[in-house]
């Protein structure tokens, strides 16, 4: 029976919005977008917790704390990164540079993920594979087994800290020629001005010192420095 005119019309329910389930990788998702966007500094639980439209302790339910979600975010930036499965013990050192690129690569394009990084040991999944892989060049330069264990710490050691320090130096990355020229030349000409009594070598190398202001540069020749001290280390040399 239709109703009667004369019947007040009930406003219709709101249709409540159904809520997408919290998982662990929604909560990474999130964490990483804040790491990115506005830096390591910025992502804590809390703020994870507004970004998902949720209380912190929904989080904790997946997460056990903030530094098991630093885990997770480097293994996140892990699954980028592409590492040979295949090694070559005629190209291993090769591969090894390339490999350290890859890892730089994977930093820069998620800025945060060094801080995070550090004082870590990955656990994850996808970072032990890339450990793995890693191990696996290593081998195939018939390096001895503690070299090689020694090195899958080292190797991120230094790719980490050189990703960190240039997301510390922050605006440096956005300088332009002009800016770094005028820097490494004020650089170099406080190095020329100490005292040459207390410091000659710092004096005499001014122009050594400053020089390859990229850091490009200087990591490549931070790469190859760690990749002729492993090979001299390989077994039968």
């Amino acid at each position: 029976m239709s109703q009667s005119p004369w019947q007040p019309i009930s406003p219709e329910k709101p249709v409540r919005a159904i809520r997408e389930p919290l998982t662990r990788e929604r909560i990474v998702d999130a964490a990483m977008r804040l790491l990115v966007e506005q830096g390591y500094d910025a992502v804590s639980m809390r703020k994870v917790a507004q970004v998902l439209d949720t209380g912190p302790a929904s989080l904790y339910a997946h997460v056990a704390n903030k530094k098991e979600l630093d885990q997770l975010l480097v293994d996140r930036a892990a699954q980028d990164m592409n590492l040979p499965d295949t090694p070559d013990p005629d190209r291993w050192q090769e591969q090894l540079k390339d490999a350290m690129r890859e890892m730089l690569r994977v930093m820069r394009a998620n800025p945060g993920v060094a801080r995070a990084a550090m004082g870590q040991v990955p656990l994850g999944e996808r970072a032990l594979l890339s450990t793995e892989r890693m191990l696996g060049i290593l081998k195939a330069g018939n390096l001895p087994d503690q070299a090689a264990a020694w090195a899958v710490d080292l190797i991120p050691l230094f790719v980490t800290a050189t990703a960190f320090e240039e997301t510390v130096k922050g605006g440096a990355a956005t300088w332009t020629k002009d800016d770094i020229d005028g820097f490494v030349a004020y650089l170099r000409g406080f190095f020329e001005s100490l005292p040459a009594d207390r410091f000659p070598l710092t004096v005499a190398l001014a122009g050594a010192l400053t020089a390859g202001a990229s850091s490009d540069e200087r990591f490549e020749f931070g790469i190859t420095v760690i990749t002729a001290g492993l090979a001299s280390l390989a077994d039968g040399n």
